[in-house]
């Protein structure tokens, strides 16, 4: 006969998530207003009914263990259709229009993930979403003709705008691109870019420079698809994130200078509107998940 599974404590969940996305079960008891001893009780029990230790420490910092990495994806699933079930029986379902804005790199790994759940957990709330490089969406923020946008973060970001995470930065090529090659030959490195202004290609250029490497740019696009198409065409190598990387594109780090890491920040106009207020929290979680399921960055406490 086979074992009825346990049914798992909504509450404990609710714990475990909110303490990996602090990275302290303290604070996460803080933000509960629970103590830690009874947070942590709650973290033994979930482990209890698992059957496995969900959480490990290394250093200072909290990490998930393979079991735990499972069951982070399942738990935030399971509040998420908790949540949405115990607005509708109080009859507070979200109603309005929000629009929202999302850099290209974000619009086809992270929309998916956030618009598809929010649509289908709140059908009275009309959304407008629009995919656009970081200046453009910038500017829309300014003129207030976006409610909020996922973007890059650089210098100009306003003081109110949340960093989410930070996502390490790669130089990427075709698979049969020979960098060792052009690198023997000593030749000037072949780049694909986005048009300036642009903070990766701001980026690119500088490392470049200060690692006394010359350069020339063969292909400039005003889209992300044709940078992946030029890139995939072996016309040169270009620096992006591994957010949405495409098939048959790698990362040439190992041979190349250090780049760094780029921020991801979430900007919204009217953190008090309920309709923004949760499609920003999905949207955190949505971050969270990609980096952590694809290993490519940290999540911000």
């Amino acid at each position: 006969m086979e074992k009825i599974p346990v049914s798992l404590d909504s509450d404990a969940l609710r714990s475990f998530v909110l303490g990996i996305e602090c990275g302290s079960f303290a604070l996460a008891a803080q933000q509960l207003c629970r103590s830690t001893s009874a947070v942590s009780a709650q973290l033994k029990k979930l482990e209890q009914q698992c059957g496995m230790a969900l959480v490990t420490k290394r250093g200072r910092h909290l990490a998930l263990t393979p079991g735990g990495e499972i069951l982070l994806s399942y738990a935030r699933r399971l509040l998420s259709l908790n949540d949405e079930a115990w607005r509708a029986v109080r009859g507070e379902l979200l109603q309005g229009d929000v629009r929202i804005g999302m850099q290209e790199d974000f619009g086809e790994s992270l929309m998916p993930g956030i618009l598809g759940p929010f649509s289908r957990q709140h059908p009275s709330v009309r959304i407008s979403a629009r995919v656009d490089r970081n200046q453009p969406l910038l500017q829309a923020m300014a003129e207030q003709s976006l409610d909020m946008a996922l973007l890059w973060q650089g210098d100009n970001l306003p003081a109110q705008s949340e960093v989410l995470g930070q996502t390490p930065l790669a130089w990427i090529g075709a698979q049969e691109f020979d960098i060792s090659a052009l690198l023997a030959r000593n030749e000037p490195f072949p780049l694909v870019m986005f048009e300036a202004p642009c903070l990766m290609r701001s980026r690119a250029l500088s490392v470049l420079e200060q690692a006394g490497l010359d350069w020339r740019v063969v292909f400039t696009s005003h889209s992300l698809s044709g940078v992946w198409a030029a890139v995939r065409a072996g016309l040169g190598i270009t620096l992006r994130s591994q957010i949405g990387l495409p098939a048959g594109l790698h990362s040439l780090n190992a041979l190349l200078p250090a780049v760094g890491n780029m921020g991801i920040a979430l900007w919204q106009h009217n953190a008090e509107d309920a309709a923004q207020q949760m499609l920003a929290q999905l949207t955190q979680r949505a971050v969270a998940d990609y980096i952590h399921h694809n290993g490519i960055g940290t999540v911000s406490k």
